[in-house]
Protein backbone atom coordinates (compact mmCIF):
# COMPACT_ATOMS: atom_id res chain seq x y z
CA UNK A 1 0.00 0.00 0.00
CA UNK A 2 1.32 3.67 -1.11
CA UNK A 3 0.34 6.61 1.30
CA UNK A 4 0.92 9.88 -0.39
CA UNK A 5 2.72 12.34 1.62
CA UNK A 6 1.90 16.60 1.12
CA UNK A 7 5.06 17.79 1.94
CA UNK A 8 4.79 21.25 3.55
CA UNK A 9 6.51 24.38 1.63
CA UNK A 10 9.28 26.08 3.21
CA UNK A 11 9.23 29.74 2.16
CA UNK A 12 12.47 31.82 2.95
CA UNK A 13 11.94 35.04 4.38
CA UNK A 14 12.49 36.88 1.53
CA UNK A 15 9.42 34.63 0.00
CA UNK A 16 7.10 35.68 2.62
CA UNK A 17 8.15 39.28 2.66
CA UNK A 18 7.32 39.32 -1.39
CA UNK A 19 4.17 37.69 -0.45
CA UNK A 20 2.87 39.41 2.47
CA UNK A 21 3.49 43.04 0.53
CA UNK A 22 1.11 41.95 -2.19
CA UNK A 23 -0.87 40.38 -0.09
CA UNK A 24 -4.49 41.75 1.34
CA UNK A 25 -4.65 39.77 4.30
CA UNK A 26 -1.77 39.66 6.87
CA UNK A 27 0.27 36.65 7.69
CA UNK A 28 3.06 35.42 10.32
CA UNK A 29 5.68 34.21 9.53
CA UNK A 30 7.27 31.30 11.69
CA UNK A 31 10.61 29.69 10.75
CA UNK A 32 9.73 28.94 6.91
CA UNK A 33 5.87 28.48 7.20
CA UNK A 34 3.42 30.79 6.35
CA UNK A 35 0.31 31.59 8.99
CA UNK A 36 -2.69 33.70 7.95
CA UNK A 37 -3.59 35.67 10.76
CA UNK A 38 -7.27 36.31 11.97
CA UNK A 39 -9.74 38.56 11.87
CA UNK A 40 -10.00 40.51 15.46
CA UNK A 41 -13.53 40.54 17.11
CA UNK A 42 -14.97 44.43 18.19
CA UNK A 43 -13.88 43.51 21.87
CA UNK A 44 -10.07 43.10 20.69
CA UNK A 45 -9.81 46.04 18.68
CA UNK A 46 -11.95 48.05 20.99
CA UNK A 47 -8.86 46.91 24.05
CA UNK A 48 -5.93 46.84 21.33
CA UNK A 49 -7.13 50.54 20.42
CA UNK A 50 -7.89 52.16 24.07
CA UNK A 51 -4.08 50.68 24.95
CA UNK A 52 -2.69 52.34 22.51
CA UNK A 53 -4.33 55.76 22.56
CA UNK A 54 -3.51 55.67 26.63
CA UNK A 55 0.69 54.62 25.22
CA UNK A 56 0.17 57.22 23.06
CA UNK A 57 -0.59 60.43 24.70
CA UNK A 58 1.33 59.55 27.64
CA UNK A 59 4.49 59.22 25.47
CA UNK A 60 4.10 62.54 23.19
CA UNK A 61 7.30 64.28 23.09
CA UNK A 62 9.52 61.68 24.49
CA UNK A 63 11.81 59.33 22.99
CA UNK A 64 9.41 56.77 22.02
CA UNK A 65 7.42 55.36 18.77
CA UNK A 66 4.10 53.41 19.70
CA UNK A 67 2.83 51.01 17.39
CA UNK A 68 -0.77 49.32 16.78
CA UNK A 69 -0.99 46.08 15.04
CA UNK A 70 -0.09 46.56 11.27
CA UNK A 71 3.51 47.12 12.26
CA UNK A 72 5.50 44.31 11.45
CA UNK A 73 8.40 42.90 13.63
CA UNK A 74 11.41 40.37 13.10
CA UNK A 75 12.74 38.27 15.56
CA UNK A 76 16.11 37.09 14.23
CA UNK A 77 16.90 34.68 16.13
CA UNK A 78 13.61 32.36 15.56
CA UNK A 79 13.25 33.02 12.22
CA UNK A 80 9.49 34.86 13.00
CA UNK A 81 7.92 38.16 11.39
CA UNK A 82 4.85 39.47 13.91
CA UNK A 83 2.23 41.77 13.90
CA UNK A 84 2.16 42.51 17.78
CA UNK A 85 -1.30 44.24 19.14
CA UNK A 86 1.17 47.05 20.79
CA UNK A 87 4.81 47.61 20.89
CA UNK A 88 7.06 50.70 21.74
CA UNK A 89 9.82 51.63 20.86
CA UNK A 90 12.53 53.59 22.82
CA UNK A 91 15.21 56.11 20.84
CA UNK A 92 15.57 55.23 16.58
CA UNK A 93 13.95 52.47 15.13
CA UNK A 94 16.15 49.83 13.87
CA UNK A 95 14.71 47.96 10.84
CA UNK A 96 15.49 44.32 9.62
CA UNK A 97 18.48 44.74 7.09
CA UNK A 98 17.45 45.93 3.32
CA UNK A 99 13.26 46.37 4.57
CA UNK A 100 11.88 50.07 5.74
CA UNK A 101 8.93 48.32 7.30
CA UNK A 102 10.04 45.68 9.48
CA UNK A 103 11.10 46.91 12.73
CA UNK A 104 13.70 45.05 14.84
CA UNK A 105 13.84 46.34 18.79
CA UNK A 106 10.29 46.99 20.64
CA UNK A 107 11.35 47.77 24.33
CA UNK A 108 7.55 46.84 25.20
CA UNK A 109 5.06 44.53 23.31
CA UNK A 110 1.05 44.12 24.18
CA UNK A 111 -1.10 41.16 22.40
CA UNK A 112 -4.89 41.55 23.64
CA UNK A 113 -5.54 37.44 24.10
CA UNK A 114 -8.14 35.25 21.87
CA UNK A 115 -9.34 31.88 22.57
CA UNK A 116 -6.96 30.62 19.70
CA UNK A 117 -4.16 32.48 19.80
CA UNK A 118 -4.14 32.53 24.01
CA UNK A 119 -1.68 29.64 24.77
CA UNK A 120 1.11 30.72 21.45
CA UNK A 121 0.98 34.24 23.19
CA UNK A 122 1.93 33.29 26.70
CA UNK A 123 4.41 30.42 25.42
CA UNK A 124 6.16 30.14 22.10
CA UNK A 125 5.69 34.19 21.15
CA UNK A 126 6.68 35.16 24.76
CA UNK A 127 9.67 33.04 24.50
CA UNK A 128 10.64 34.40 21.00
CA UNK A 129 10.09 37.65 22.03
CA UNK A 130 12.40 37.18 24.66
CA UNK A 131 15.10 36.66 22.61
CA UNK A 132 15.25 40.29 21.08
CA UNK A 133 17.94 42.26 23.47
CA UNK A 134 15.62 45.25 23.80
CA UNK A 135 12.83 43.79 24.87
CA UNK A 136 12.08 44.32 28.63
CA UNK A 137 8.15 43.89 29.46
CA UNK A 138 5.56 42.19 27.65
CA UNK A 139 1.47 42.71 28.61
CA UNK A 140 -1.36 39.57 28.11
CA UNK A 141 -5.00 41.73 27.66
CA UNK A 142 -7.68 38.84 27.68
CA UNK A 143 -10.64 40.19 26.03
CA UNK A 144 -13.06 38.27 27.64
CA UNK A 145 -12.75 39.58 31.30
CA UNK A 146 -11.23 42.42 32.87
CA UNK A 147 -7.76 40.93 33.44
CA UNK A 148 -3.79 41.51 32.32
CA UNK A 149 -0.76 40.01 32.93
CA UNK A 150 2.96 41.80 32.92
CA UNK A 151 6.04 40.13 33.11
CA UNK A 152 9.32 42.27 33.23
CA UNK A 153 12.65 41.41 33.31
CA UNK A 154 14.42 42.33 36.15
CA UNK A 155 17.89 41.31 35.06
CA UNK A 156 19.62 38.72 32.13
CA UNK A 157 17.65 36.05 32.59
CA UNK A 158 14.64 36.61 34.99
CA UNK A 159 11.37 38.30 34.53
CA UNK A 160 9.01 39.62 37.44
CA UNK A 161 5.48 38.52 36.95
CA UNK A 162 1.92 40.29 38.08
CA UNK A 163 -1.67 40.40 37.48
CA UNK A 164 -3.99 43.05 37.54
CA UNK A 165 -8.50 42.71 37.85
CA UNK A 166 -9.22 45.76 39.92
CA UNK A 167 -11.07 48.35 37.75
CA UNK A 168 -9.87 51.22 39.24
CA UNK A 169 -6.27 50.30 40.36
CA UNK A 170 -3.72 52.61 38.67
CA UNK A 171 -1.15 50.44 37.99
CA UNK A 172 2.83 51.91 36.40
CA UNK A 173 4.10 49.88 33.64
CA UNK A 174 8.20 49.23 34.44
CA UNK A 175 9.75 50.05 30.91
CA UNK A 176 8.37 53.14 30.46
CA UNK A 177 6.81 55.87 32.45
CA UNK A 178 3.09 55.53 31.56
CA UNK A 179 0.66 54.51 34.38
CA UNK A 180 -3.32 53.31 33.32
CA UNK A 181 -6.21 51.63 34.61
CA UNK A 182 -7.98 48.66 33.38
CA UNK A 183 -11.72 50.53 33.38
CA UNK A 184 -9.09 53.07 30.78
CA UNK A 185 -8.39 49.85 28.58
CA UNK A 186 -11.73 48.04 28.78
CA UNK A 187 -13.80 51.52 28.34
CA UNK A 188 -16.62 50.57 25.78
CA UNK A 189 -15.85 46.88 26.08
CA UNK A 190 -18.49 44.73 25.96
CA UNK A 191 -18.09 41.39 28.08
CA UNK A 192 -21.57 39.88 27.11
CA UNK A 193 -21.02 39.74 23.77
CA UNK A 194 -18.24 38.05 24.11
Amino acid sequence: MHTAQTEKKVYTPEEYLEFEVNSEERHEYINGEIVLMTGGTPNHNQITGNFYAELNFALKRQPYRVFITDQRLWIPRKRIHTYPDVMVVQGELQLEEGRRDTITNPLMIAEVLSKSTRSYDKDDKFAAYRSIPTFQEYLLIDQYEMHVERYFKSDQNSWTFSEYDEANGTRSLKSISCQFTLADIYDKVDFESA
